[in-house]
């Protein structure tokens, strides 16, 4: 019963909608409205700045954190804090709070590692920035950043992460499909503010 319930605050967690929160209480927006239409860090970026791209990408961040923290909150160590996790991440891809329109569940999944594994969360970061600054594409970034994620999680030899973090990255580049083709095209929108 309580893991059925940490299972829900998971999901409720991950479809709190930064984007839309942030867009229409601070700017008067629906970020849904503008850009690529997503709810996540990226189109905030984009539509409203960077200091709206920070506070969304940063709150998308603390949504996995908090979640695959809800094992240890409740004392049930016999609950996957991943497993927690990655309800976190169907929430915040489908928000019941936002008509089951959310993002791409990139910030949220570092988030459940930044919970399970700060140092490999890191690692990853600097990996999405150095891609980042070379490609100029967050879309690229996150994609690779996944890969880079598994092939870490292998030295590990953590047989959950392995399996998770493999199945958040396909899950992440299927989420990005739309994307992968305008990369291919030329079309993908570049980064301006780095």
């Amino acid at each position: 019963m309580i893991e059925a319930i940490i299972f829900i605050l998971a999901y409720l967690l991950g479809s709190i909608p930064s984007g839309l929160i942030v867009g229409k209480v601070g700017y008067g927006i629906d970020i849904r409205e503008h850009g690529s239409g997503n709810l996540g860090g990226t189109n905030t970026f984009r539509t409203l700045g960077v200091k709206a791209g920070l506070i969304v990408t940063i709150s998308d961040i603390l949504k996995g954190t908090l979640a695959a923290s809800l094992p240890f909150l409740f004392n049930i160590q016999d609950l996957h804090p991943l497993l927690v996790g990655i309800f976190a991440i169907i929430g915040h891809t489908y928000p019941i709070f936002a008509k089951f329109k959310g993002g791409k569940a990139v910030a949220t999944s570092g988030g459940i590692l930044l919970c399970y594994t700060p140092v490999m969360f890191l690692t990853i970061l600097v990996f999405f920035f150095i891609v980042l600054y070379i490609s100029k594409y967050v879309s690229l970034s996150s994609m690779l950043a996944g890969v880079y994620g598994i092939i870490y999680s292998l030295f590990t030899k953590d047989i959950p992460l392995i399996i998770i973090i493999t199945l958040i990255t396909i899950f992440i580049v299927y989420r990005h499909r739309a994307n992968i083709k305008r990369i291919l095209n030329k079309t993908e929108p570049k980064v301006k503010w780095l």
